[in-house]
């Protein structure tokens, strides 16, 4: 590794540690609200049962249910994933297809 180079990942190593701890750096932070997902509508939409829609998108058949019946509510990447699935759903079954 070049010396260039590695004074390039320890000045962003730095910011980011600096970043962390509140300090002001200058980077520009993005964040997108992802709205929140009915599972069961999805679900129900593309005509699955829960445990179809599991094994279809990944997820376990709990945590269907935990999200359907509102013990868990998903976060993250889930709701992600989930939002994407409302709006494009043959997208995501090819990409995971094969």
């Amino acid at each position: 590794m070049s010396k260039e180079v590695f004074e390039g990942i320890k000045a962003g190593l730095e910011e980011a540690l600096a970043h962390m701890r509140g300090e002001e750096t200058g980077a520009v932070v993005h964040t997108v609200m992802v709205p929140v997902v009915d599972v069961r509508a999805v679900r129900k939409k593309l005509g699955m049962s829960q445990d179809v829609f599991a094994r279809q998108f990944g997820v376990s058949a709990a945590t269907v249910r935990n999200w359907e019946q509102g013990r868990r509510r998903p976060e993250g990447p889930a709701r992600v994933l989930l939002r994407v699935i409302d709006k494009e759903p043959e997208a995501v079954k090819r990409a995971l297809a094969g």
